[in-house]
């Protein structure tokens, strides 16, 4: 999906979503010698592998703890002016999911954590503790795309009013007692939509996609394209009204409909099934692509 970004020979890339530095590696590659990158990212744990990832490059990678939300006062630091190719990749990172501690899975008891950035912000277990039974359903529903929001949202109040809910088990045993075993999804584990839910909402996800967009774009040279990869129907509307909302101005949206994986990509990676790509470009390049 890099190439859409259409890296250049020379200039600067930005990775607002850093991670452990796969697609950073590949826009570099893509480039020339000339090319330089700035990749940021929430999670300080995920930097610390980018920088690993991303020592062959030597001085042309410069990493940064910080949100995307602070994108452009990012590059500002550091001296971008402006970006051939930015790219937010809004996944969770295979690393993030398989660190026990850090309360993404489902799978395995931890505490019920989910923050990107542990250094501050307020965990999971915070959030269910001090949300009304309402904002709890609101979240489930509108992050999750979880029919039953509204079981699960009573089951949660009901349960902490008896003890708190701690670990990510608790959050599991709220979900399956909250819905029928016979509604149980057969495609998914049936507290997916409602960890997905929690984690959009422990982390700001949708705010935080809303203001990063248009200065994600405003960095852009004349040329260059804003590349956005989501996996969730919420965030993807944000991005494509985003995105239709600039093309009224000096933009353009590059496809009419996101870009998807192909089936080899699937099978080579199941958890990209539900990738979206869609991208924009700044209009006007007066030299020409180089």
């Amino acid at each position: 999906m890099t190439f859409l970004l259409r890296p250049r020979t020379r200039g600067w890339v930005v990775d607002g979503t850093v991670g452990m530095g796969g697609h950073a590696a590949l826009l570099l590659e893509r480039g020339g010698d000339q090319v330089r990158l700035l990749g940021i990212d929430r999670d300080p744990e995920a930097l610390a592998l980018a920088r690993r990832r991303l020592a062959p490059f030597g001085a042309r990678v410069i990493l940064q703890h910080a949100s995307f939300r602070h994108l452009a006062a990012a590059a500002r630091e550091n001296g971008v002016e402006e970006a051939h190719s930015v790219l937010l990749d809004l996944g969770l990172s295979s690393q993030q999911l398989a660190a026990p501690e850090r309360g993404f899975s489902f799978l395995t008891d931890a505490p019920l954590d989910m923050r990107f950035d542990r250094s501050g912000g307020r965990t999971a277990a915070q959030v269910l503790a001090r949300l009304s039974e309402a904002e709890i359903e609101r979240i489930i529903r509108e992050y999750g795309d979880e029919p039953h929001a509204r079981r699960i949202a009573r089951e949660i109040v009901a349960r902490r009013r008896r003890t708190p809910l701690r670990t990510t088990l608790d959050l599991v045993a709220a979900v399956k007692a909250a819905i029928p075993r016979r509604r149980w999804p057969r495609d998914r584990h049936v507290a997916t939509r409602t960890f997905q839910a929690v984690r959009m909402a422990v982390n700001e996800e949708i705010e935080t996609l809303t203001e990063a967009l248009p200065r994600a774009a405003g960095l852009l040279a004349p040329g260059g394209r804003l590349g956005v990869i989501s996996f969730h129907s919420g965030e993807d509307r944000v991005v494509k009204r985003a995105f239709r909302a600039l093309a009224k101005e000096r933009y353009a949206v590059v496809e009419p409909s996101p870009i998807t994986p192909c089936r080899e990509e699937m099978l080579a990676n199941p958890r990209c099934r539900s990738a979206k790509l869609r991208v924009l470009e700044r209009i006007g390049d007066p030299h020409g692509a180089r």
